[in-house]
């Protein structure tokens, strides 16, 4: 019997370290400002509201799947008060 399936460990050992490095820190970051929103009792709504965003906006940076530019970590950064990404 031919076998199609592969494996999950087969899938992803074809992915890259490079892609996997970048999903890895898409996620921290959108936990990060997740948590930074809990900690204030911000809802998305009220979230983008005082960064002057939309709130679907807050939804595709929650998700993961953003790609954030350093101008934008550093307004969240100076918003919270508190890094969002911290290199060392």
């Amino acid at each position: 019997m031919k076998r199609t399936a592969k494996t999950l460990d087969e899938m992803l050992g074809t992915i890259p370290e490079a892609v996997k490095n970048e999903v890895d820190l898409s996620f921290q970051i959108s936990d990060r400002i997740d948590e930074l929103m809990h900690q204030r009792g911000l809802t998305k709504k009220q979230f983008a509201d005082a960064i002057g965003r939309r709130p679907s906006e807050i939804t595709k940076w929650l998700s993961g799947q953003h790609n954030f530019t350093i101008s934008t970590l550093g307004m969240l950064s100076a918003f919270f008060g508190q890094p969002i990404v911290t290199v060392g």
